[in-house]
């Protein structure tokens, strides 16, 4: 790592590939304001860049890794295919669409964005992931917001497990039942809006309390919650002083009562948006 960041791992994927323990997120980063963030943020150190089909925003950020001087195969490019593309043939023809506008030969990872269960199509949509992976367009494979139920069905019908299930998650919304899930089939667990889409969650009186104590901001504390939870979180961040101190989280360690502290705050309905996998449904 450059600039004096204490040193970030790598978590190991089933798939042999490896994953750092904290991504940079893209969304609504978009032309040359989000160019230019996304080259701070590599030049921070961040190696993850999480985007999407439907973000719109995968030429910036092809762009972007044009820009650094990080070299490309340090970097893990994610991208994820949307619901209006689970057929076979649309997903194989999305995936090139995607590489194509990113710039790159291939993509690192390479995720179903939501299952759309009522459709039923995901495990179209997998396969097709898996041939393009045989094919050398994907290094990795991995889901968002899936429940087991999913999962079950995508490795009964291929025998292939994702190697990420990236989800809601945040201190109103920990999904320990999930993340416990995703373990014992060997799947990383990514959080987006980590710090909650900056709603109350980083104004949380209990987490402040924390924060003082470990003379951190609260941000910090809530990322390096996650970390400790073998969790990988996808914080987004235009402000460089932010990029920085999102990723400034190996230095210390949350004792495990402050851990079950931030455990404690999980709502049984606290999806921000109430986006419920089971019937919620993205094209």
């Amino acid at each position: 790592m450059n600039g004096g960041v204490i040193s970030m791992e790598n978590l190991n994927m089933i798939d042999g590939q490896l994953l750092p323990q904290i991504g940079f997120g893209t969304y609504k980063l978009n032309g040359a304001q989000g160019v230019h963030a996304i080259v701070n943020a590599l030049n921070q150190g961040y190696r993850i860049l999480d985007t999407a089909y439907n973000y719109e925003n995968e030429g910036t950020v092809g762009k972007a890794i044009e820009r650094s001087h990080v070299s490309r195969d340090q970097i893990i490019v994610t991208s994820k295919l949307p619901g209006r593309y689970q057929d076979y043939d649309a997903a194989l023809t999305a995936i090139q669409e995607s590489i194509y506008r990113l710039n790159v030969d291939y993509i690192d990872l390479y995720l179903i964005h939501w299952p759309n269960p009522r459709h039923n199509k995901y495990v179209e949509a997998w396969q097709a992931m898996i041939d393009a992976q045989k094919a050398g367009l994907i290094k990795s494979i991995g889901v968002c917001n899936f429940l087991p139920e999913h999962i079950e069905k995508l490795e009964k019908e291929t025998g292939v497990l994702p190697t990420v299930n990236q989800i809601e998650l945040h201190p109103y919304f920990n999904q320990q039942d999930m993340v416990e899930y995703n373990a014992t089939k060997g799947i990383i667990t990514e959080a987006w809006s980590p710090l909650g889409r900056a709603s109350e969650v980083i104004k949380d009186k209990d987490i402040s309390v924390i924060a003082e104590k470990y003379n951190k901001t609260i941000p910090q504390i809530i990322l390096r919650w996650h970390v400790q939870l073998g969790v990988v979180p996808i914080p987004k961040s235009t402000s460089i002083t932010r990029q920085i101190q999102n990723l400034n989280v190996f230095d210390f360690n949350l004792e495990v009562e402050d851990v079950e502290k931030i455990n404690n705050l999980s709502q049984k309905d606290g999806r921000l948006k109430g986006q419920d996998p089971a019937t919620y449904e993205e094209f």
